[in-house]
């Protein structure tokens, strides 16, 4: 049995985390920026409504899962673009030559991916937290589903970026898949709002337990237990890390 390369492991990590770093613009100030364009819209468009069947008004219920998205889609985009930015550049090969294990690679990425959703999300409440009334009620809860969620779109990014080909494939995945999953997850309304059939739609979308697990750490409610959400979400997450590490093993679509 090989010994693990810890060193190999933190050098891609540190990369990871100085590129998404350079670009600190996207990464940090987009989010910051469009957290005050909600602010703008939703705070002042809604005023004080209440959303039925909870004792919180619209805003301040909307901000975590606005944080929440926010985290899953740099997650995502932070594993995919390295990818399909390696391939376009010829660069992945030396990824691929590097005395790293399958495992070793895929934790480094994630681990990143993690960090950028954190960062993300730290700017984007900093702006909002001053014009809500949000606390810190079960901040285990909050990290819990924040750190799972982050993990399972950053492998999903890794997945997307294996697959792609060029930038349009990874738009593709973006447009067509995580933007639909994470705005009909329950971000934007209560999903006891909806009719049955579409309530039912919303419980077989495994985002809508990541947003509502994380808004139930800041509220203390929500649309389902966000314990018993536990199972599901480190189920995807085990599934997401083994996907990941038996395709980087096999280099799907990286030999090409």
């Amino acid at each position: 049995m090989q010994p693990i390369n810890l060193r190999g492991m933190w050098t891609l990590f540190l990369r990871e985390i100085r590129r998404f770093l350079k670009v600190k613009m996207q990464t940090i100030v987009t989010p910051a920026l469009t957290a005050m364009l909600y602010l703008i819209i939703f705070r002042y468009a809604m005023g004080d409504r209440q959303v039925p069947g909870m004792e919180v008004d619209y805003f301040t219920f909307l901000v975590p899962g606005l944080a929440m998205m926010a985290m899953l889609q740099n997650a995502f985009a932070n594993t995919s673009s390295s990818m399909i930015m390696g391939k376009v550049m010829g660069m992945h090969i030396y990824l691929l030559m590097a005395p790293l294990s399958a495992i070793e690679v895929v934790i480094a990425f994630l681990a990143a991916a993690v960090v950028r959703a954190v960062v993300v999300a730290v700017a984007f409440l900093g702006v909002l937290m001053p014009f809500v009334d949000l606390s810190l009620l079960h901040p285990g809860i909050i990290l819990l589903y924040g750190i799972c969620g982050s993990i399972i779109m950053g492998g999903l990014g890794l997945i997307g970026g294996m697959w792609a080909k060029d930038f349009d494939n990874v738009a593709m995945v973006t447009n067509f898949i995580i933007l639909p999953l994470t705005f009909l997850s329950g971000v934007f309304y209560s999903v006891k709002q909806l009719p049955e059939i579409w309530q039912q739609l919303n419980h077989a979308n495994p985002f809508f337990y990541l947003i509502d697990g994380f808004r139930y750490g800041f509220l203390g409610t929500g649309d389902t237990d966000p314990y018993a959400s536990i199972v599901v979400v480190m189920g995807t997450v085990l599934v997401t890390i083994v996907t990941c590490w038996a395709l980087w093993r096999s280099g799907w679509r990286m030999k090409e």
